[in-house]
């Protein structure tokens, strides 16, 4: 079974108020007994109790969790893993919610942590000094309250490129070499102009699908969704200028399948398209869908983002103060985020690191990819992450606008409504969270 990794990508789940009582409005949405900002009583793992993690989609920690099980014999962990971000959000907040029935552990996808940092009470905190400055700026930051409490561990960043099939773009009569495709798709206009050229020429489409390039161009938008006090802002420049150009070019460039379901992962085999957004960890989906490598079919990785750089994804181990094992967790996390793990997933599924030491590591500069004809991916990855210089403003309702924000281009490409009513759709969504 391929497992789909949603990350970046929300759909809304139980709604705002499940999504604030991360601390705010515990009383008005309903819940269980008990302070849900007081920490739990602690206690010590006994003989056959192990400490809990639950992920989503794939993170890796597989091998890594057998290798601390067997150098830790007194903090065995145990691992739940759920196939969808999605599905993880929605029993993350029913859980939240009833005060009970969380894990030691939590990961949450890094477009949700903002909503912790609004309301951290629930949260222990992480912050100690022997992690002081092991993560990039950007993403301690994002975990980071005012106050200075930390509240996740960063396992990954996801800078952005493009993969690409280079045989679909020979058989359209465009430069396949990775190096002249760089210079095509230098900006956004360079990006649809050269997919017009290719579907010209062919029957597929020019990317994979109109939220994963939505999702692409919001993540060089400053203040997509709220303004930097937080207040709600969808109808500015930047998110219209994202909406104009995905939802007017979806019936030439798009396949218009929806992201992560069955006809997105299908299209894969059947040369459905020549262009993907591909942050790190995309290329562990693209293996996985589009299986053993068929003769003539030649994916590569171009060290290009158009317009820059952009960062889509990457992801936090956070600790729930209804935990009775937070010393222990806290311990896991250490071991489990530092740069000899975060190099190890990465050689196993592409997740670029988040710590500073794994990014200067020469295992990871020297990194190739073998399934993506053999491109310089250590290399290219750590390019894309120096090309950052935006990262969007996220306040605690970016997740769920950004879900509303996805259906609302699902529903263009569906035919189910026309730009225009679905944008006045995605604005009275908006208006229903606050």
């Amino acid at each position: 079974m391929t497992i789909k990794t949603s990350r970046g990508v929300s759909r809304p789940g139980l709604g705002v108020c499940a999504t604030l009582l991360l601390g705010l409005t515990l009383a008005a949405c309903g819940g269980g007994g008990g302070d849900p900002a007081e920490s739990a009583e602690q206690d010590t793992l006994e003989p056959g109790e192990t400490l809990t993690i639950t992920t989503f989609g794939e993170f890796g920690y597989d091998a890594l969790i057998a290798d601390w099980n067997k150098a830790n014999p007194g903090i065995q962990v145990e691992q739940t893993k759920v196939s969808l971000w999605d599905d993880w959000k929605n029993e993350l907040n029913t859980n939240l919610q009833a005060n009970a029935g969380l894990p030691d552990v939590v990961a949450i996808e890094g477009d949700f942590m903002p909503a912790l940092v609004a309301a951290p009470d629930r949260w222990v905190d992480l912050s100690d000094k022997d992690v002081e400055g092991r993560w990039l700026d950007f993403k301690e930051k994002a975990a980071t309250t005012s106050d200075g409490q930390l509240l996740g561990y960063p396992t990954d960043a996801g800078p952005e490129a493009f993969c690409y099939r280079a045989d679909l773009f020979e058989e359209a009569g465009l430069p396949s070499d990775r190096a002249e495709v760089a210079k095509l798709m230098t900006t956004w206009d360079d990006y649809y102009a050269l997919g017009e050229k290719f579907t010209a020429k062919s029957d597929a489409a020019w990317y994979d699908s109109s939220g994963t390039i939505a999702q692409a161009m919001l993540n060089q938008v400053p203040n997509p969704f709220e303004e930097s006090d937080g207040t709600v802002n969808v109808e500015n420049d930047g998110l219209k200028a994202v909406w104009n150009t995905v939802t007017g070019n979806a019936e030439t460039l798009s396949t218009r399948n929806k992201l992560w379901n069955d006809d997105w992962s299908a299209s894969f085999k059947k040369d459905g398209f020549a262009t993907i957004p591909c942050p790190g960890w995309m290329r562990s989906n693209i293996k996985d869908n589009q299986g053993k490598l068929k003769d003539g079919v030649v994916w590569d990785v171009v060290d290009v983002f158009p317009g820059g750089g952009g960062n889509w994804g990457g992801s936090f181990l956070a600790v729930p103060k209804t935990s009775t094992h937070q010393t222990e967790a806290q311990k896991f996390l250490e071991w489990m985020t530092a740069p000899e793990q975060q190099l190890r997933v990465f050689a196993d599924l592409g997740n670029f690191p988040s710590q500073v030491k794994a990014i200067d590591s020469p295992d990871l500069l020297s990194a190739t990819d073998e399934y993506f004809n053999n491109a310089p991916v250590g290399e290219i990855y750590s390019n894309r992450a120096a090309a950052i210089d935006v990262q969007p403003f996220q306040g605690p309702l970016y997740s769920d606008i950004l879900g509303k924000f996805q259906l609302a281009i699902d529903r263009v490409d569906e035919g189910s409504a026309s730009p225009d009513k679905s944008w006045k759709t995605f604005l009275s969504d908006v208006a229903s969270l606050q």
